[in-house]
């Protein structure tokens, strides 16, 4: 059952309006324009290239985590999910891990790519990666939390950003670290807050999410 929950959203995320292809194309913009408007000094490029690209993803993934939990609950199957053997927790959970795979993980695969745009070097790449790899997983789980007490909101996907990008601030800050410290030749302890950030807020986000909505379909 849980598998089949999660090759539904899967499939809803990559053919439904186009919410996975819509992501990697803000990404690839926003990394194609930013090059154009601070000029071709590679060395600047390459210093502000962790930053961006890290700003990019986060906000490619915001992109599509309003319909996380909204499609579901207008069109009524998530009165039905919930009515299921499935605690929401578990739900939520499978929720999450569909928006990461069909967002998080393609824009950690189109990373190095843009990477390279920047004038990273290869080492600084495939940290960006690695960063990205890591770090992206706690957008999408906590983004949850915001879809899911926006759920009932008129226009809560104009909401859900501001309430969100706050809580996201470490994975940013300790992803982009990672890559500077790379470029540096500093000790990589940016990576390891970074993976524990990651953890924590992976492993918390489904059962607060679940509360959330659970709120929601009580109302």
């Amino acid at each position: 059952m849980i598998g089949a929950l999660l090759w539904r959203d899967v499939r809803l995320a990559t053919r439904a309006g186009g919410c996975a292809a819509l992501a990697l194309a803000f990404f690839a913009a926003v990394a194609t324009l930013v090059p154009l408007g601070i000029g071709t000094d590679l060395k600047l490029l390459a210093r502000v290239a962790a930053g961006v690209l890290w700003v990019a993803a986060v906000l490619a993934a915001l992109l599509s985590l309003d319909r996380l939990f909204q499609a579901d609950f207008e069109d009524g199957s998530l009165d039905l999910i919930a009515l299921s053997p499935l605690p929401l927790e578990t739900v939520s959970a499978v929720k999450i891990g569909a928006h990461w795979l069909t967002t998080g993980l393609p824009l950690t695969i189109l990373s190095p790519l843009l990477g390279t745009m920047f004038g990273l070097p290869m080492t600084a790449t495939w940290m960006l990666a690695l960063s990205l790899l890591i770090g992206t997983p706690p957008v999408s789980a906590l983004g949850a939390i915001g879809a899911g007490l926006t759920l009932s909101v008129r226009r809560g996907g104009l909401i859900l950003p501001l309430l969100v990008l706050p809580l996201l601030a470490p994975a940013v800050i300790f992803g982009a670290g990672a890559v500077q410290e790379m470029l540096d030749g500093l000790p990589g302890g940016a990576l390891f807050f970074l993976a524990a950030f990651s953890l924590a807020a992976t492993l918390l986000s489904p059962f607060a999410a679940a509360a959330a909505v659970r709120l929601n379909l009580a109302g």
